[in-house]
């Protein structure tokens, strides 16, 4: 939709101010406050023009405009052409194991929630796109049995199994062994860390031992959610609540099972740059009245997560998008620094 060099400057500053506010903005306070160099009248007819447009709607026919979601649209699309750099506000802990990641990752939002003053989320590299870096088989307790997986994306998955018969320590030990010469460099869930469980070559007690510790292996299903991290959902739910916004129902719902936000997030592990969505673009309708900002952090060419930030679509977009590209930024060459 063309805009005329004045009327994209008059949108622009409208959103900021309403940003700012929340107060509806009127072709007044513009006049007042701006030097626009028009008189207040052609203000006027532009913010006129503007809504025919449906750029900014007319909550009250003596108020000011409010931005609406095409309007945010324009606004934010201009704003990731400029590609605004940004200091770093979320700082990175590097001084950590490689096991220890999933620890950073929830750091991580944690504090870019409370550098946003949003809900932040950060998912961790997905168990079944990364491949075998380790694996350890260790005897608890006479029947007890705990299977460690250690993957390339620096996930640690652990399994505990009941055993009908008591452990065999030299068992345990030939199955460690084993897995991790058949396994390491091969992705959960695929036909080739299947062949190992199905080898000819094992006798009845290898078999049955390692048939006992297979669902380890297994690839994770969709409701596997603890790669998933959330920070702020008070701030999200409080800055909604302020905002007189509904659905907060099914939104709480979203946030409990949060196999619904990975849903969500697997579009912008297919979307190059920063990947953003505002009110109506956003399919569930609890999430409506909200924007999402994410954007991919990984290694060597190879994408492994998103750090994203939900909040209402009144939000501050320049600082929103910058830090979150920051943060997703800082997250890569943390990775790249350990592995």
């Amino acid at each position: 939709m063309a805009l005329t060099t004045r009327q994209e400057h008059v949108l622009r500053t409208v959103i900021e101010e309403y940003i700012a506010s929340g107060v509806p903005v009127g072709s007044r306070h513009l006049s007042e406050r701006f030097d626009f160099g028009i008189a207040a009248s052609t203000i006027r007819n532009d913010l006129a023009e503007l809504e025919d447009m449906g750029m900014l709607a007319h909550p009250h026919t003596s108020a000011g405009r409010v931005p609406t979601d095409s309007g945010y649209r324009r606004y934010v699309d201009a704003i990731l052409v400029e590609r605004r750099e940004a200091t770093p506000a979320v700082r990175i802990v590097t001084d950590r194991a490689r096991s220890e990641v999933d620890d950073a990752l929830r750091e991580t939002a944690d504090a870019l929630s409370r550098v946003t003053e949003l809900l932040a989320v950060v998912s961790a590299p997905a168990v079944t796109t990364s491949t075998i870096r380790h694996i350890e088989i260790l005897s608890l307790q006479p029947h007890l049995v705990m299977v460690v997986i250690i993957t390339t994306s620096g996930q640690v998955t652990k399994r505990i199994f009941n055993t009908t018969a008591p452990i065999d320590e030299g068992l345990a030990e030939f199955a460690r062994v084993y897995l991790n010469e058949r396994l390491v460099g091969i992705q959960l869930g695929t036909r080739r860390a299947a062949d190992a469980f199905e080898s000819h070559d094992l006798g009845a007690k290898e078999h049955d031992f390692l048939e006992a510790v297979r669902p380890a292996f297994d690839a994770l299903g969709h409701g596997d959610v603890e790669g998933l991290h959330l920070g702020g959902a008070s701030r999200l739910l409080d800055n909604l609540t302020r905002q007189g916004v509904g659905h907060l129902t099914e939104l709480l719902d979203m946030l409990e099972q949060r196999f619904n936000l990975l849903e969500l997030l697997s579009d912008a592990m297919r979307e190059d740059g920063v990947y953003l969505r505002i009110g109506h673009e956003l399919a569930p309708p609890s999430l409506q009245a909200c924007s999402l900002v994410a954007a991919k952090y990984g290694v060597a060419n190879r994408d492994l997560g998103t750090v994203s930030v939900l909040g209402p679509t009144r939000m501050d977009y320049q600082s929103v998008i910058a830090t979150v590209q920051a943060t997703a930024d800082g997250l890569s060459k943390y990775l790249e620094e350990i592995w």
